[in-house]
């Protein structure tokens, strides 16, 4: 089967996919609001079709990795189609491609239903600003949003490293520069400290994956920029201990010191389906105070530190679940919904009935 690559792209965009599955043994398959749904057209892949596809989008270094590791993450964009994040790997023998849609621009935070504390982390000088989550809970979004936000807003050098670039941001009031790494540069750590000697303000990095780029990361706060990332970590307790275990064990306590010093917040994401079969973020919020601190460097039991955002509102803090019931309150979820990612479900359903919601 002759398959124009640029033109399965088109449909898939006019279907309003966010996801592509391209695999042997089905004809394709996009994800419009959440759904899989076969596109109309096509026959089941074949492994030569498949391969085809994964040719027809690779650039020459996804190409080499594909070929040395059977896997590849790379960019793939056209002016009439938009950009798309790809990753191409082995299965069964054959060849499977996903590419998830990039949309063009960056979403306001209200948007996005982040919280009102995300706008003052954006104004800040230096530190350390991780977002977390799962793959797919708009960990990627939320990163684009604050970073145009400061576009928009400051007069600063914007520096971005990332594997594979996943938004394109052009200057606004400040100065941008987008790196991506195989291509621009062989490392994200390499890329953060040449940074430093660049005059760089801001300095966002796509994940914090390997001790090299987190240790990168650490010194850039230090010397006084504001660097912004992400991690797939579930909470800020958990976020804090992967961090540190990056590191040999004799350096660890070295490390809870600059990160008790450096860390401006965490803010740790779900994507949740919302009541009209959309998307409601839910988020908990760790801001930097002096309790937050002693709890980094002391390595205390993570369901301190839980309490420790529960009582600092006054911070722009907020618990998982505290996010969950105002969702659940607000009804823009289902309590259904709120149960599973609830860390109390007994206190949840306590407070959703006080708040008169139907159990």
């Amino acid at each position: 089967m002759d398959i124009n690559v640029e033109e399965l792209l088109r449909q898939a965009v006019s279907a309003g996919a966010s996801d592509l599955h391209i695999k042997v043994g089905s004809a394709p398959v996009a994800r419009v609001d959440g759904e899989l749904k076969r596109l109309d057209g096509f026959d089941d892949l074949t492994p030569v079709d498949t391969q085809a596809v994964a040719e027809a989008l690779f650039t020459p270094v996804a190409a080499a990795s594909f070929e040395e590791f059977g896997t590849a993450d790379f960019a793939f964009g056209r002016q009439d189609v938009g950009r798309f994040r790809v990753t191409a790997f082995r299965q069964r023998g054959s060849v499977s491609v996903v590419l998830r849609r990039v949309v063009p621009g960056s979403r306001p935070f209200a948007d996005l239903g982040l919280p009102r504390i995300v706008e003052k982390l954006a104004r800040a000088e230096s530190g350390l600003l991780l977002v977390t989550g799962p793959s797919g809970s708009g960990k990627t979004a939320t990163m684009a949003s604050i970073l145009d936000w400061i576009n928009g807003n400051r007069a600063v050098s914007i520096l971005t490293v990332e594997d594979p670039i996943a938004v394109l941001h052009p200057d606004k009031r400040s100065v941008v520069v987008q790196r991506e790494v195989g291509v621009d540069t062989a490392t994200a750590a390499e890329a953060v400290r040449g940074a430093l000697r660049h005059d760089t303000d801001v300095i966002l990095i796509s994940e914090l994956g390997d001790p090299e780029t987190a240790r990168a990361a650490i010194v850039a706060a230090e010397t006084g920029h504001l660097v912004i990332s992400s991690m797939r970590t579930t909470d800020p307790a958990d976020t804090v201990d992967r961090v540190v275990s990056m590191f040999p064990e004799p350096q660890q306590k070295v490390v809870r010191g600059q990160l008790a010093a450096q860390l401006l917040a965490i803010v740790s994401q779900r994507l949740l389906d919302n009541q009209d079969r959309g998307k409601a973020l839910a988020c908990e919020v760790l801001t930097s105070n002096e309790r937050v601190k002693e709890w980094i460097i002391g390595g205390a039991e993570s369901s301190i530190l839980t309490d420790i955002i529960k009582e600092s509102e006054f911070f722009g803090m907020q618990t998982l679940d505290q996010s969950l019931l105002k969702l659940v309150v607000d009804k823009a979820i289902d309590l259904p919904e709120a149960i599973p990612h609830a860390r109390n479900v007994h206190e949840m359903r306590a407070k959703a009935m006080a708040a008169g919601i139907q159990i």
